[in-house]
């Protein structure tokens, strides 16, 4: 009964348009007045430059519209992003458990993790928070190195890292997802006999996630 009460399983969620409605890059993007984030995003997703997922990380440190940005502008354009409902409900529903179960939720991000932590401030503690992470210029303030990014294959090694971490088998990692940076991890999770859940009706996730709820409620 007791090893019953205390068996934890691994919730790992993605951020951008799966807590969130719309991508950190547009917010970001319309803070800074940056134009044509999308087709950038586009080309660099064509030419298969960068990780899917992670060319909002590319281009904090290439482009010229976007040398400007500071670790403060992250953290703003966290205030501005449009969570789903709810998202404090789930978290603390997962945190008290249900059947004996406890869960623990984690997010996993290729967006800027100052953005994923000011978006959800007094919601996920910023240590259950992995995003992109990044080295400042002491001088400037200006992003000088990308330290990690957890897109695509990323995200699978972040996830390996946290089950090893908390102890946890990968027949007891759930994974949330909802786009092409997901693939990779929902693939590596159900290889495992984990569980996958996408909330996106897009064809070629619905068809790799074990289940699909589509809601604007967490």
């Amino acid at each position: 009964m007791l090893m019953s009460a205390t068996r934890p399983y691994l919730v790992a969620c993605d951020f951008d348009q799966t807590l969130s409605f719309n991508d950190s890059g547009i917010v970001l993007s319309e803070l800074i007045g940056a134009s044509s984030f999308r087709q950038k995003v586009a080309g660099l997703s064509g030419i298969h430059l960068v990780q899917q997922g992670a060319e909002l990380a590319y281009l904090l440190r290439h482009d010229p519209e976007f040398r400007c940005v500071r670790r403060e502008h992250l953290v703003e354009a966290g205030t501005r992003v449009h969570l789903k409902d709810d998202i404090k409900r789930l978290a603390e529903f997962l945190d008290h458990g249900v059947d004996g179960c406890r869960f623990l939720f984690r997010v996993i991000s290729a967006a800027p993790k100052p953005i994923i932590e000011s978006a959800l401030e007094g919601i996920i503690p910023a240590e259950h928070i992995h995003g992109t992470e990044f080295d400042y210029d002491p001088a400037s303030g200006e992003i000088c190195a990308i330290r990690k990014v957890p897109a695509g294959f990323g995200k699978v090694a972040v996830l390996e890292e946290l089950e090893g971490s908390l102890q946890i088998g990968p027949d007891r990692t759930t994974y949330v997802g909802d786009g092409r940076s997901d693939v990779h991890v929902m693939l590596h999770v159900n290889n495992r006999d984990g569980f996958t859940i996408a909330v996106s009706e897009v064809k070629f996730i619905a068809r790799i996630a074990k289940r699909t709820v589509v809601s604007d409620n967490r």
